[in-house]
């Protein structure tokens, strides 16, 4: 098995742990009136880049047009809005209705978004994010908010990604592209 074919075990524990902190805040995406999908993520991975491309590759030639053409216009307009000092708020081009069209391939910031969660960086420097407005709501009346631990998450993600760009990762540009980038830029270049 390929590394790439590792990185929805690791995915699926993501979510694993995603859901038992989202159960006992009692978080929902259903009825949510703010859509995550509008967030301006950016992401680091050429793992993921490259499997972003497999889930694209698995869709019809008129879904990938549709979706190319999709980003290249979030590329344009979230450029224009940064060139004003503004942080986008453009619906992903992969969106449909509300749903994700590639939701088993969606990448790791998409599927922790939400809930309280914390990391620490490799230089010792701990993160921590609230969640969104809707989880903020909910935990505004907990005494003991469950934080999520992504520092694991993210050694294994390193890991995948070391084993699969090897040794050219000391010489590859670091990656640090919004999911619509990722799309206009084509697959990775490894």
């Amino acid at each position: 098995m390929g590394v790439l074919e590792n990185l929805p075990h690791l995915y699926s524990q993501m979510e694993e742990a995603y859901n038992q902190a989202a159960a006992r805040i009692g978080l929902s995406c259903r009825e949510c009136p703010d859509n995550c999908c509008t967030s301006y993520f950016q992401h680091h991975t050429y793992i993921e880049w490259a499997y972003l491309w497999k889930g694209i590759r698995s869709c019809s030639h008129e879904k990938q047009r549709q979706y190319m053409n999709r980003a290249a216009e979030y590329v344009t307009q979230s450029r224009a809005l940064l060139a004003q000092g503004l942080r986008p708020r453009i619906m992903c081009p992969l969106n449909d209705n509300g749903f994700c069209q590639l939701y088993k391939y969606r990448l790791m910031i998409c599927r922790m978004h939400g809930i309280p969660n914390s990391f620490v960086r490799p230089d010792g420097k701990k993160m921590s994010f609230p969640g969104c407005f809707r989880c903020q709501d909910l935990c505004s009346h907990l005494k003991d908010v469950p934080v999520l631990d992504r520092t694991p998450f993210y050694r294994d993600l390193a890991s995948l990604e070391m084993d699969f760009v090897g040794p050219k990762i000391k010489t590859l540009p670091r990656v640090n592209l919004t999911l619509a980038e990722m799309l206009v830029h084509g697959p990775p270049k490894i």
